[in-house]
């Protein structure tokens, strides 16, 4: 499996995925600051792979902080997590992974300075692994409702390159091939970065899948044909009611397969879901460079000076969602909420194929 993003020794490796998939490229990291880039740049994109990519930034810029004091410390490292935070506004998972981190120092903040800086390294590790287990959880459950023989339909990149490893939307997939099942995928293209194109069919192939790129206005002409049995997606960020924030196009897919009666499904481990908004329309929307549309690799592929909207990310209403897989189980978009309940009965919630 592709690992998007390590800890190596005393540097942070992250698999530069603007060079997929023509050059497999590795960064090594020394500060912050290459991490934050490599964010803001999609060097690593997608909500879990990011969480992990922030928490180790501030891990690694620990380490060179002289403090004499907790304060002196959470001083020194204020600026740096600003600047993860600021990196991309949609994914929810930066600001998880921070919150995180924070709550940490804090409860061991009578702890000597060294110690704090090992347990912030020791902290992004498990980020890391926690996630791969929970991608692997989001693949039990989400394999139960994918039959033998069925075409999966995806949009941008959810796989294990988005992810510590396994990804959310593909692991599913992944589990039902493990299980002996005939799973094929089609991939949408997704404009204007191609993470479709670029990262999806890629990871695709060399674990074996098959898998058929489309361009991202085929979708709903494949739907009408019968060629497309379900949908799986990520999300960047899922609120409370259930709303989901993903790639631009997703909320197009999702309208298309509701009226061709095709399952929407959304993989979203738990800590992609932000319980603190109550919709999707509290959730910020990043605005892409305009060159992302107007260029490619590149070169212009529209008149210069021609005004753009550049929308990373999509909202799409939680009724057009036939359920949302995690790594507690499968369940309607309503009932998320429900899971923050002390003493809920999660198998009563969960849906079954």
């Amino acid at each position: 499996m592709v690992k998007s993003i390590e800890w190596a020794g005393e540097k942070v490796r992250i698999l530069d995925q603007s060079r997929l998939p023509h050059e497999v490229v590795y960064i090594d990291c020394c500060d912050y600051s290459m991490v934050a880039d490599a964010i803001k740049t999609l060097k690593i994109r997608g909500a879990p792979a990011i969480g992990i990519a922030a928490a180790m930034g501030v891990a690694l810029s620990a380490q060179d902080i002289k403090a004499a004091s907790f304060e002196e410390f959470t001083a020194s490292l204020k600026p740096v997590i600003d600047t993860m935070l600021s990196t991309r506004p949609t994914a929810v998972n930066i600001r998880w992974a921070m919150d995180r981190l924070k709550a940490l120092l804090l409860k061991n903040r009578h702890q000597g300075v060294e110690t704090l800086k090992k347990m912030l390294v020791d902290e992004a590790k498990a980020i890391l692994e926690e996630d791969i287990t929970a991608n692997k959880a989001i693949g039990r459950w989400g394999a139960e409702f994918i039959k033998d023989g069925a075409t999966v339909l995806t949009h941008c990149n959810a796989g294990a390159l988005a992810t510590g490893g396994y990804g959310t939307a593909t692991a599913p997939i992944l589990v039902a091939r493990e299980q002996g099942k005939e799973v094929q995928v089609i991939a949408d293209e997704t404009r204007p970065v191609l993470q479709g194109a670029r990262l999806t069919t890629w990871e695709l192939m060399q674990t074996g899948v098959p898998v058929t790129l489309i361009t991202d206005n085929s979708a709903g002409a494949l739907m009408k044909k019968g060629v497309i049995d379900l949908c799986i997606v990520g999300t960047d960020r899922t609120a409370g009611n259930g709303d989901v924030a993903n790639k631009i196009g997703t909320y197009s897919v999702a309208v298309l397969a509701k009226e061709n009666n095709i399952p929407f499904y959304v993989a979203a481990p738990l800590s992609s879901i932000d319980f603190s908004i109550p919709s999707g329309e509290e959730i910020p929307i990043e605005q892409r460079p305009a060159e992302e549309v107007t260029h490619i690799y590149g070169h212009p592929v529209a008149p210069e000076g021609v005004r753009v909207i550049n929308m990373a990310f999509d909202v799409t209403p939680a009724r057009y969602i036939s359920a949302i897989i995690t790594e507690k189980g499968v369940f309607k978009p309503g009932d998320l909420k429900k899971l923050t309940l002390k003493g809920v009965n999660l198998p009563e919630l969960r849906l079954k194929p």
